[in-house]
């Protein structure tokens, strides 16, 4: 069970200080989780594990493929791996890597793609990634998660590490705003309904739930009422949630950070086409674009994905 932050203005942690806990914390209850880093580690803090688990940490260096290559051949012996490095090069630069050596040949793996879209900021277009989710998704029996804070990615790493299967997190490294008190858990494959409203549906995953929420508190005071759901397991979807909320709403507006090809928003829109509901859908995410380079706050805005934004994508759907 969940319980919404009592005050979401607050940060968590840096995420990835929760990513590094959380895998060591997986190690020490499980000799069979291993970790394996491909020259970031001072970014990441994944130097922390090489101190913590010598014996079972990894550095591969700016050889990516490779990286998911050890990986699988520690599956093969029975280990549980955890990889990391910038989300384009952990899922576009060895997607097939990932795509036989992971998924075809029934290894696990657990890749962290970090900074994704704007969260990038000053590393600049060549290390942003607006597809990794699209990439992930089309994986047979791949599960993709772009968790909303601290406490969700906490819960996500400790139910990967338990699992066995093709496990992509996208997150990114830097402190984000609360949405859950800590201690909170979930479903994997289930979203949560936070907000109850009878006009508009917003389905929102990672960070961007901070900003749904902020966008359906304006909403609410010029007399637009929103749902909003946080979509933080975007395969498999919620269908039967999406669904049951979309009902009766005059529209739905999914917003992600990454592309409208292949995210959250397209996975919703044939859910929402196939069923016949009869509800239209905007998909508010980023369009026909590379990435570039700017502070993350500035890049937000750039791109269109404040809660500003948002509200204003909601009120013109609903004009």
């Amino acid at each position: 069970m969940f319980t919404l932050a009592k005050d979401r203005s607050q940060k968590g942690k840096e995420l990835r200080v929760v990513m590094v806990e959380s895998i060591e914390a997986a190690m020490d209850a499980d000799d069979r989780v291993v970790a394996l880093e491909a020259d970031l580690g001072g970014a990441s803090k994944f130097t922390n594990i090489q101190k913590s688990h010598p014996e079972r940490f990894v550095q591969c260096g700016i050889a990516e493929a490779d990286m998911v290559g050890i990986a699988a051949g520690l599956s093969v012996e029975g280990f549980r791996p955890f990889t990391h490095t910038f989300g384009p090069f952990a899922t576009r630069r060895c997607f097939d890597q990932i795509f036989l050596s992971g998924a075809y040949a029934h290894n696990t793996l657990n890749i962290y793609g970090s900074d994704p879209g704007f969260c990038v900021g000053t590393n600049g277009g060549t290390h942003t990634t607006w597809e990794d989710m699209a990439l992930m998704r089309s994986i047979p029996g791949a599960v993709v998660c772009d968790p909303a804070d601290e406490t969700q990615l906490r819960w996500i790493v400790s139910e990967f590490a338990a699992t066995e299967g093709i496990h992509y997190i996208r997150a990114n490294r830097k402190d984000v705003r609360n949405v859950y008190e800590p201690g909170s858990t979930f479903q994997m494959g289930k979203g949560n309904l936070l907000v109850q409203g009878s006009d508009v549906l917003l389905v929102a995953c990672g960070q961007l739930v901070s900003e749904a929420l902020d966008a359906a508190e304006a909403l609410a005071e010029q007399g637009v009422s929103c749902s909003v759901i946080d979509m933080f397991c975007v395969k498999p979807l919620d269908e039967e949630l999406l669904l049951s909320e979309a009902a009766g709403k005059k529209l739905v507006v999914t917003f992600e950070n990454h592309g409208v090809i292949g995210g959250l928003g397209d996975a919703c829109a044939a859910v929402l086409a196939e069923s016949g509901c009869g509800v239209r859908l905007i998909r508010h995410g980023v369009k026909e674009r590379f990435g570039q380079v700017g502070t993350p706050a500035w890049l937000q805005k750039d791109f269109h994905l404040t809660a500003e934004d948002l509200v204003n994508t909601v009120k013109e759907g609903l004009a």
